[in-house]
């Protein structure tokens, strides 16, 4: 493998193509979604195995509410699950598990295990597994700027001395480094709201591999891949080489 010198601290993943996979092979959407879990489980393990620091996986968007509530349901059952049944050996791994996004949305069953799991892991180290659960970029971007402005309502911030550091203050994953690699499955080639402000510099990777068929290979692909980019920064790529 050519990562091992570049390996990237963050990498994101859009989980795209459990309905997809399900029609495939004729069976329920809900049959692709608990096959995706297992593509979960893979991409935690490599991720850890190759020692990458955080792995941030997009679970339920804020605009997946206005899919079949059949779907809907069937998603957090399976939320349900796996926290249920995961948390264990995560823990047993490092592994430090967060949820991020508007988690209020999710009934108190699932919010309460959610919490519970975050307490439970928080003070591992081997990997940083945060699921994007009810998240969308710019519910993110807005929930800071309405931080920032209680504070100047509340005099304890000056609205002129507002810059790119405040906002990314309070930004989720404000204490990570940012993406350096954001893949997206499925074959689709666009972000959909996720991440916006943290992946703005992140290399971007898109395969046709569906969610489900993800695996540790298919994750040393977006790896190598990775390894090739020049990450100038704006800067020209002499400058890069001459390390100005």
């Amino acid at each position: 493998m050519t990562y091992t010198a570049t390996l990237p601290r963050h990498v994101a993943i859009i989980m795209d193509g459990n309905g997809r996979w399900a029609e495939r092979r004729h069976r329920p959407r809900s049959m692709g979604h608990r096959a995706g879990q297992k593509a979960v489980r893979a991409t935690v393990t490599a991720s850890r195995e190759r020692g990458i620091a955080a792995l941030t996986l997009f679970a339920f968007s804020s605009e997946n509410w206005q899919r079949p509530r059949t779907e809907v349901g069937a998603l957090m059952e399976l939320f349900l699950r796996a926290l249920d049944s995961e948390v264990d050996e995560l823990h047993a791994n490092g592994v430090r598990l967060r949820f991020i996004g508007a988690l209020e949305a999710f009934a108190a069953p699932l919010r309460e295990r959610m919490h519970a799991a975050m307490q439970r892991t928080a003070d591992n180290d081997a990997l940083t597994l945060n699921i994007a659960a009810n998240y969308g970029g710019r519910w993110d971007i807005a929930q800071a700027a309405r931080a920032l402005a209680q504070q100047v309502a509340h005099g304890l911030l000056d609205a002129a001395a507002v810059d790119e550091g405040h906002l990314a203050a309070h930004l989720m994953l404000a204490d990570l480094p940012p993406p350096d690699l954001l893949i997206r499955t499925g074959g689709e080639h666009r972000i959909s709201n996720f991440l916006l402000w943290q992946a703005a510099y992140a290399e971007l990777y898109f395969t046709d591999t569906l969610w489900p068929d993800f695996d540790a290979a298919a994750l040393d692909a977006a790896l190598d891949a990775y390894a090739t980019r020049e990450r100038r920064y704006g800067r020209t790529g002499a400058q890069l080489h001459a390390g100005i």
